[in-house]
């Protein structure tokens, strides 16, 4: 059996091919079922977000073409397509990509964390579908073990990269105490909302977000605590606060330099931390002259981020480490299972060939038979059907020169040498 990782994914496909690939959670349950009942399939489970969407099957050898037609008929697209924008991995390879998938090193973002969450949420999906047995159950869990222990070794996640972060980074290095300090977020949108959390993780806890709509506006403030105001409320709430921080898609400037100065006076010149995030700019560049500003655009955080990057950058080629590492456990335990297998299989039919010689000989111990004769019978049937298919093959090894069998025969059946005594 082979295990075959299968998809696409940011660097290989359009957002528009991404978006035709997708598994709606409703579609989730129906095309597990479809691709287990493949006959070329024995497992299977599904991972799909926005970034990608993979199939984690344990298959036959032919299995692959099988999957990749299906998945091309599942959402109505030409296999050929299909294949120009898919990659595929199998055995330790999959097991590896599905490791370096699990802790952020294949991500859009080095090292972000939600895949993990994605990734337990496809395979708790494959159980209930009853997509999953021995094969991707033990390497699910053992993925998931690998990529707890990169989190706990490693700063994989301790540096994030985005723009919101590093926005309150900055915000960080100025104020000593975060839980005194007020901000004022300028928007609602993905980016205000991700520096919303990352303050209110921080400790900021006395947030106010203004927004051109208040419906919007209220739904970020409302689910941390917080504050809404319209953007004509901005020069009050502006004297009250001592981080500020804006993104919209305003085309104009949404702060001035009078307004900035107004507020300063009421706040008797204590400074204020601002950060324009949007492009074309939320504050005027003018307010950066003011002496009580500490003014940052969006072009300021690039050196934070870059610093993170690196930082993550170390922590991803300790991750690579880890990850061999534990492909290499798997592999181990693959193939001690795999030992464990033959061996049963072996042994269940030795066993049959000594039943059915055990009841020969008792058929004719029953018949009144001379029980010498019948043991010595025994002994030579009993011989003669074990070593029949060995010796089969061995013969046909030596004809073909097969010399690897040979070699492999002796070290197993002759403890590699030519002793001839038991």
């Amino acid at each position: 059996m082979t295990l075959l990782a299968l998809g696409i994914n940011h660097r290989t496909a359009t957002v528009e091919v991404r978006e035709q690939v997708a598994f709606t959670p409703t579609q989730l349950e129906a095309a597990l079922g479809e691709l287990r009942g493949l006959p070329e399939v024995r497992e299977a489970a599904v991972l799909s977000t926005c970034n990608r969407t993979e199939l984690y099957c344990i298959i036959d050898a032919s299995g692959e073409q099988a999957i990749l037609h299906w998945l091309g008929r599942f959402h109505d697209l030409q296999v050929e397509d299909l294949s120009r924008c898919a990659y595929h991995y199998l055995d330790s390879d999959a097991a590896r990509h599905l490791m370096r998938v699990a802790v952020g090193l294949d991500s859009m973002v080095l090292g972000e964390p939600q895949i993990l969450g994605q990734l337990k949420d496809a395979y708790q999906s494959a159980r209930e579908a009853r997509g999953l047995g021995g094969e991707l159950e033990r390497l699910f869990q053992h993925t998931f073990a690998v990529a707890k222990q990169v989190r706990t070794e490693t700063g994989i996640g301790r540096n994030p990269v985005s723009v919101a972060y590093a926005a309150v980074s900055l915000a960080s290095r100025i104020f000593d105490d975060f839980s005194r300090s007020r901000a004022l977020l300028i928007g609602a949108g993905e980016t205000i909302e991700l520096v919303a959390r990352h303050l209110h993780e921080a400790g900021v806890h006395q947030l106010t977000v203004a927004n051109r709509t208040r419906e919007r506006a209220d739904r970020l403030a409302g689910s941390l605590g917080g504050r809404a105001i319209t953007l004509d409320e901005i020069p009050t709430a502006l004297e009250q606060s001592d981080i500020v921080i804006s993104s919209t898609a305003a085309p104009l400037p949404i702060l001035g330099k009078g307004m900035v100065e107004r507020a300063l006076k009421k706040r008797r010149h204590r400074p204020i931390f601002m950060v324009d995030i949007a492009v074309p700019r939320d504050i005027e560049p003018e307010v950066g002259e003011l002496g009580d500003v500490f003014l940052y655009t969006v072009d300021d955080l690039q050196e934070v981020i870059e610093e993170n990057r690196r930082h993550r950058q170390v922590a991803a080629d300790q991750a690579e480490s880890l990850i061999e590492h534990g492909v290499g456990a798997w592999q181990h335990e693959r193939r001690i299972r795999s030992g464990g297998e033959l061996i049963r299989d072996y042994r269940t039919r030795a066993e049959a060939l000594r039943d059915l010689s055990e009841q020969q000989a008792l058929a004719g111990l029953a018949r009144g038979e001379d029980p010498e004769a019948v043991v010595r019978r025994l002994a030579h049937q009993l011989t003669n059907r074990l070593l029949h298919r060995p010796t089969v093959a061995l013969r046909q090894a030596a004809s073909a020169e097969r010399h690897d069998l040979l070699d492999a025969a002796t070290a197993l059946l002759l403890d590699g040498s030519s002793d001839k005594t038991p």
